[in-house]
């Protein structure tokens, strides 16, 4: 009953793909249910969360294999996000999620949404020549990890992806900074730290690439994924600014990958997702869904001779349940 799938409106994939993953995360939906109806028809007709909602109860009513999201695609052209076209997974999700917040009128729903998939991170800026420091605060709704090195050179696995996100890197040349101490431009060290780490953790995987001609271009190569993630054995103390009881909670299982196929200018959304209640794997590609395995869903690993293949671009993690 929770495999129902979503017609596609014409290039709604990524949409599709993205909707799936929202309302298969019943922690999500929870926040969803307790929302303040709209008063009017024009309210109700232009607000997202309401919009999102009636098309959750519509695919658990269990009638139909797929319904079609046509309520909720209008009331997002309302908001200037536009049908019929091509979108970037990694920027209808922020879209997406920004609406949802703005439009939620009860401050504690907003404060749970926030909670639910916000990643806090703490920024340090460090003068080579002196002893001073920036440090300052920032949140973000998804990692945007790297598959290439400052060389082009291919990163191995997700792990990879992350240790290189995190480590530290020296400003120099033209990228100095100017110093305050000092009076001048120097080179500064400037390194993240992972301060906190949301339930619902989106990793967004930057397999879009620019070449010499400002053209887009796919980097489909083999890049591994886990199915159970510990940020305690990926990261450093020094890539860290956050207590024992933070840390303990950084354990994490997938819960859902966003992959494209395709290319750049001709592409396809589909989701793996697997269902918190039953424990297993399903693909939704539109209006078609299908019981999977994790075979299936490790398939989108990409490969850099099947440049047309799934390959994974949006991982999303769960914390993993106190035993």
């Amino acid at each position: 009953p929770e495999a129902i799938g979503l017609y596609n409106l014409g290039q709604s994939c990524c949409l599709n793909s993205l909707l799936q993953v929202f309302l298969m995360n019943i922690r999500f939906t929870g926040i969803l249910r307790r929302i303040t109806v709209p008063r009017s028809p024009a309210q109700r007709k232009s607000n997202v969360p309401y919009q999102m909602l009636l098309l959750l109860e519509k695919m658990q009513c269990g009638k139909c294999k797929a319904v079609s999201p046509t309520d909720l695609a209008c009331c997002l052209l309302e908001h200037r996000v536009r049908l019929f076209v091509q979108h970037d997974a990694a920027q209808l999700f922020l879209t997406l999620w920004n609406l949802l917040k703005k439009q939620m009128k009860k401050l504690e729903l907003v404060e749970e949404l926030s909670d639910l998939y916000t990643i806090c991170i703490q920024e340090h800026l460090a003068c080579q020549n002196c002893s001073s420091e920036i440090k300052s605060n920032s949140t973000m709704l998804t990692l945007p990890l790297p598959v290439l090195d400052a060389n082009s050179h291919r990163l191995k696995s997700l792990e990879d992806s992350l240790q290189y996100f995190f480590h530290p890197e020296e400003l120099t040349g033209q990228n100095m900074c100017f110093c305050q101490e000092c009076g001048r431009k120097t080179t500064f060290l400037q390194s993240m730290k992972l301060v906190h780490l949301p339930q619902t953790l989106t990793l967004h995987l930057k397999r879009f690439g620019f070449e010499r001609s400002s053209r887009t271009h796919k980097l489909s190569h083999y890049l591994p994924f886990p199915q159970e993630l510990d940020f305690n054995e990926i990261l450093t103390e020094n890539q860290c600014q956050a207590d024992d009881s933070e840390k303990a909670t950084w354990q994490y299982e997938l819960f859902a990958v966003v992959a494209h196929s395709g290319s750049t200018s001709c592409g396809h959304y589909c989701a793996y997702v697997r269902s918190l209640t039953e424990r297993k794997w399903y693909c939704f590609n539109d209006s078609e869904v299908c019981q999977v395995s994790w075979d299936d869903v490790k398939c989108t690993y990409g490969h850099s001779s099947l440049y047309w293949r799934e390959t994974a671009y949006l991982l999303i993690y769960m914390k993993k349940q106190p035993q």
